[in-house]
C-alpha cells in the first residue's frame, strides 16, 4: 500500500512540475503576448482569490490542483537570484468533461489544451492590482468551436473572478 501511495506521490509531484513549468512560460510572454487574455481588479488578492474559486466550483468543476507559484518563487530566490516578481502568485487546475471531450472529438490533438488553468496574481511591481489571466485556446484553422466554447468559458469565470 506504502509502495502505491509513493506512486501516487511522485506522479503528483510530476505532474505539478509540469503545470508550473507551463505557466511560468506563459506569464514571461505576458507583456504584449496576444494568446494571453489578463483582467485587473483594484481588490484583496485574497476577495479575488475567492471569487476565482468560487467562479469554478460553481459551475460544477472540481478544482484539481492549486499550485502556489509565488510561494516557490520566494522560497527559492535566494538560490536562483532575482528580485521579488509577485506578492502573490497561484493557478487553478480544473478539467470539463463535456468541453474536454467536445475539444477532442473534434481534433484527437486537442488533448493538449486539457487541463484549463487559470492564474490570479499580483506583482510587486504593482501591488493593489490583482491579475487573473489565461491562455486562449486557438486551433490552427481558428474555427474550432469547441475550443470557442472553452475560451468563452475561460473569459467567464476569469471576469467573474474580478467583478
Amino acid at each position: 500500500m506504502n509502495m502505491i501511495h509513493n506512486r501516487l506521490l511522485k506522479s503528483n509531484l510530476i505532474r505539478s512540475f509540469a503545470i508550473f513549468v507551463f505557466i511560468c512560460s506563459s506569464q514571461v510572454m505576458a507583456g504584449g503576448n496576444p494568446n494571453l487574455q489578463i483582467y485587473q481588479t483594484k481588490a484583496e488578492f485574497a476577495d479575488v482569490r475567492q471569487n476565482l474559486i468560487d467562479a469554478i466550483v460553481n459551475r460544477g468543476y472540481v478544482l484539481d490542483f492549486n499550485g502556489r507559484v509565488g510561494d516557490m518563487l520566494k522560497r527559492t530566490r535566494k538560490e536562483v537570484g532575482g528580485g521579488p516578481l509577485y506578492r502573490d502568485a497561484e493557478y487553478m487546475v480544473f478539467c470539463s468533461a463535456v468541453l474536454s471531450r467536445n475539444t477532442m472529438q473534434a481534433d484527437i490533438q486537442n488533448i493538449g489544451f486539457c487541463p484549463y488553468i487559470l492564474t490570479i496574481y499580483e506583482t510587486s511591481a504593482t501591488p493593489g492590482t490583482i491579475n487573473v489571466s489565461y491562455r486562449k485556446m486557438i486551433s490552427s484553422n481558428n474555427t474550432d468551436q469547441s475550443l470557442i466554447a472553452v475560451n468563452k468559458m475561460l473569459d467567464e469565470i476569469a471576469r467573474e473572478a474580478v467583478e
